[in-house]
């Protein structure tokens, strides 16, 4: 279950690097640290950080925006992109 929800989160953030918009905001905005039972209200990705070439989970970072119009910032962990299977 750990592991779909963070494929599913590196998969939703390569989707928004796509599409980055950039803030006009520039407002301090405190950094949430994701838990798994943590209900998300994602509407819209503004930017993502990205992923080192390393082989072991490391800390990313996703802005976003909710449903109504606050922006927020999560700092979840993923595995980096520099494993290899052989």
């Amino acid at each position: 279950m750990k592991a779909l929800i963070v494929l599913a989160l590196s998969t939703f953030s390569l989707a928004a690097m796509a599409d980055e918009v950039s803030s006009t905001a520039n407002t301090e905005v405190p950094v949430e640290h994701y838990t798994y039972s943590q209900h998300l209200d994602i509407a819209k990705v503004l930017n993502t950080s990205e992923i080192p070439a390393v082989c072991e989970v490391v800390p990313a970072r996703m802005t976003y925006l909710d449903s109504t119009g606050q922006k927020h910032i999560l700092e979840y962990r993923v595995m980096g992109n520099g494993c290899s299977n052989g």
